[in-house]
């Protein structure tokens, strides 16, 4: 349902392994899993760190995509208000911003990227698919 509505997908492990606790040759085995799920060459690495042998590997099978926004929509410590602030405060051009499809994030992420997405478009921000 997600590619038919014209989203790209990416990589992201089978287990949402931390890279820098994690050996390589468990973390490439990881993310081979979840490419028989998910047919993408992009990989953004949990947590949004990885060891550099990993990252070599990964650069000769995926184009490496890292965030530049995290907006902590999983936090319990964090309100819709508090998200969306994020969201106004450290988005510039070419921003990467990640929202969570998690039950943690869900009720920050339903109410806050609505209002984001409004906010960033009056600004004058556009919305573009990554390349694979």
């Amino acid at each position: 349902m997600v590619l038919d509505r014209g989203h790209v997908v990416g990589n992201h492990t089978h287990n949402h392994l931390q890279g820098i606790k994690t050996w390589t040759k468990d973390y490439v085995k990881n993310v081979q899993e979840a490419g028989v799920y998910i047919q993408s060459r992009l990989f953004r690495p949990p947590h949004g760190h990885m060891r550099f042998p990993q990252q070599v590997w990964l650069r000769s099978n995926y184009r490496i995509v890292m965030w530049d926004v995290v907006t902590r929509d999983y936090s319990p410590h964090m309100t819709p208000k508090g998200v969306f602030n994020v969201v106004k405060r450290y988005t510039r051009n070419g921003s990467i911003i990640v929202f969570h499809d998690s039950i943690k994030a869900e009720k920050n992420m339903k109410e806050a990227l609505p209002l984001s997405i409004e906010w960033l478009l009056s600004q004058g921000y556009q919305f573009k698919l990554l390349e694979e």
